[in-house]
């Protein structure tokens, strides 16, 4: 499914819990916390060489990666802390005899001890996927095999495409239903097209893993070699009609309206009236395709590839995406593959810790206000709102001041920033899973209820107002977002607390991490894609045509810069790739910097603290938040996949360009975090 969020984390994908810390404690034992960690300091480094390094060196070098993880930071330190409090959550859950049938509190612990349950699940193998197994062996002709795909999409398998509904990019006020590429299984298209050696070790790796689980279904070594080259085969046709990353970054070529009629004369070969039905999307008068050349080339695939071998492929399809609700077998395979091999993991994270997280990504709402209650203030939430407001304030002042911009330009830029939506921790309405069905004894089908219930509660908004109090993160989170079809602003209560939100600092601290999220997000409105979105969330033009150019030339600054770093070997940062996430990286600590001044007015000038200035405090914040360390596997995948590039660029990046930055630490020519004033990129 196309993702229209635009968050922080270049780990949204890996780590999607965090600790709103204990912030419930006696406040009369708080302590005062500067919020700097100075033995994490390498002043071995000069801070005008490698300013992330000098003030994280010591915290990586004694900091190394466990053993279950792909990178280690400070997302996953909060991570840890957040984990034990909602393990504790749901272990009360799962033991709780009184807990009432359909209640919260029973689905979240009776899915929560069917993911424990390894007995059970070594016991029953693949059996669980029976009936599943039997509708895909059932199929007979295409019609048979659309409801097969159908079925699969509601159900949390992804074959062939993705579909969904969702707002419609040049109409805000309206749902619509949207057609995206999909159906690979590697991270990516060019991990099927690219013949370097290591995209040719992968690639073997991934067949050979595709085959040992066919095997673990019951097939024969030499059937199952057969198999795993259909799908192989298949995956790679579907690779080569797919859009790049970096061409998906332009939402004008991913808008292709067409009426029900076009797109059936379009692709005739695929029943898109039986598709819909099957999903009982009803009235589906128009849709927006995304990659108009993938649907040809699926269409064309539904007609020379035979049942037989879409079978297969579907076989596949299942097992890949339950794999790790099953057996302990299954497990074992699929993380061997998808964690060893791809990313470099060398051991399985503890069964509760999987089971955590499962249990979070089908009942997040109701797993997230138990948390909300026990874990998360109101004060901490009016805090980082007063924080988004002065941000705001210091954003219109920002436009103001851009001698680049024509006023007719600005004007729309402040029309927009006066639309934008904030939500702040959790949600004002939570889900309401009554019509969910949790056992305590059916971990993948648990699985697949929660899948069904949230693919329903999508197709039922078609044809309703656009619901503006939905969320697309859960409240424990350690993340944020934007979201240019709704002009908001995310940030989950999971972000707000040490390091990036901490009550106990100074404000130069706060504003020098958390200030910076919620600028990052702030600028996402006006990078390079969410520019393209107005105060409404419509994809539609409110630049001159000067103003446009005069934006992309200083763009292009940012691409080049981040071209040019090296994060492995011989493979550079893709500055395309990341060219949204650096822009609104350099935008939000600029934004950042100017607020934290501003708040300084009328009062003394902040003492010193650990023989920092304020302002040196504000970036040592920065740099802090981004420590961290990871596997060559996973960062050669992030820098293939990824539209944020790694930390420790994100961490130097922004600063070379800020003479802000030169003017706290005394940076000059010579040194190595020193770009001349003609190269530096100075957007918002």
């Amino acid at each position: 499914m196309k993702n229209n969020i635009l968050n922080l984390s270049a780990v949204a994908a890996v780590i999607t819990l965090a600790s709103c810390g204990d912030t419930k404690k006696d406040e009369t034992a708080a302590v005062k916390n500067t919020g700097i960690q100075v033995s994490n300091l390498d002043s071995t480094v000069k801070p005008t060489d490698d300013f992330y390094q000098f003030v994280n060196g010591n915290w990586i070098k004694n900091n190394p990666i466990p053993e279950t993880e792909s990178r280690w930071g400070s997302f996953n330190e909060l991570e840890i802390q957040n984990k034990n409090k909602l393990r504790t959550i749901l272990e009360e859950a799962s033991s709780d005899k009184t807990a009432k049938p359909g209640s919260n509190t029973q689905k979240i612990g009776d899915f929560y001890a069917a993911a424990m349950d390894s007995v059970k699940l070594n016991k029953e193998g693949v059996t669980p996927l029976k009936d599943e197994f039997a509708r895909i062996d059932n199929i007979k002709n295409s019609d048979d095999l659309v409801k097969a795909v159908a079925h699969l999409h509601m159900v949390g398998v992804g074959p062939m495409f993705n579909g969904f509904v969702g707002q419609d990019p040049k109409n805000s006020t309206a749902y619509i239903t949207q057609l995206y590429q999909g159906g690979l299984s590697l991270p990516d298209r060019d991990y099927y097209l690219n013949s370097d050696a290591r995209t040719l070790g992968i690639q073997k790796a991934y067949i050979a893993h595709v085959q040992k689980m066919f095997e673990l279904l019951g097939d024969k070594p030499e059937a199952a070699a057969k198999e795993a080259k259909t799908v192989f085969g298949i995956e790679k046709g579907l690779a080569k009609a797919s859009m790049t990353k970096v061409e998906q970054r332009d939402p004008e070529k991913q808008y292709n309206k067409k009426s029900a009629q076009e797109l059936a004369a379009f692709t005739p070969n695929l029943n898109w009236n039986l598709y819909f039905a099957e999903l009982g999307l009803k009235n589906v008068d128009n849709v927006v395709v995304g990659q108009p050349l993938f649907y040809k080339a699926l269409d064309a695939a539904l007609k020379s590839v035979s049942i037989s071998d879409w079978k297969t492929y579907l076989r596949w399809n299942l097992i890949d995406a339950t794999a790790g609700k099953l057996s302990d077998d299954l497990v074992n395979e699929h993380f061997a593959f998808y964690g060893k091999t791809l990313v470099g993991i060398p051991a399985l994270k503890p069964r509760w810790k999987r089971a955590l997280e499962a249990t979070d990504a089908s009942l997040g709402d109701a797993l997230g206000q138990v948390f909300v209650e026990k874990y998360f203030t109101e004060a901490s939430k009016k805090r980082v709102g007063e924080m988004v407001d002065n941000l705001i304030a210091a954003y219109r002042v920002r436009i103001d001041s851009r001698d680049w911009m024509s006023p007719e330009t600005k004007k729309a830029a402040n029309q927009k920033l006066d639309k934008v939506m904030k939500k702040i921790g959790y949600p004002d309405k939570w889900k309401d899973y009554s019509s969910l069905e949790i056992t305590r004894d059916a971990y993948v089908q648990n699985f697949m209820h929660a899948n069904q219930y949230a693919f329903n509660e999508m197709a039922n908004k078609l044809g309703k107002p656009i619901d503006r109090t939905e969320w697309g993160m859960t409240p424990p989170t350690i993340n944020a977002y934007y979201n240019p079809s709704m002009n908001e602003i995310v940030f989950p209560a999971g972000i707000m607390q040490p390091i990036f939100f901490n009550p106990d600092a100074d404000d130069a601290v706060n504003y020098g991490i958390m200030g910076a999220v919620i600028g990052h997000e702030l600028t996402h409105g006006f990078d390079d894609e969410g520019s393209q979105y107005d105060a409404d969330g419509n994809l539609k033009n409110w630049w001159t045509e000067t103003d446009k150019a005069n934006f992309k030339k200083k763009t292009d600054m940012i691409v080049k810069q981040f071209n040019d770093y090296v994060a492995i070997d011989s493979m550079h940062v893709n500055g395309e790739l990341t060219l949204g996430e650096n822009i609104a990286d350099l935008g939000g600590l600029t934004i950042s910097y100017y607020a934290f001044k501003k708040s300084l007015e009328g009062k003394p000038a902040p003492e010193k603290i650990d023989g920092f200035t304020a302002e040196q405090r504000f970036f040592l914040a920065w740099a802090q938040g981004w420590r961290g360390s990871m596997r060559p596997e996973f960062l050669k995948n992030l820098i293939q996949t990824n539209p944020h590039s790694p930390g420790n660029f994100r961490g130097n990046g922004p600063l070379t360009n800020m003479q802000e930055f030169y003017d706290a630490f005394g940076v000059k020519e010579g040194d190595k975090m020193y770009r001349p004033k003609v190269d530096r990129a100075e957007i918002w």
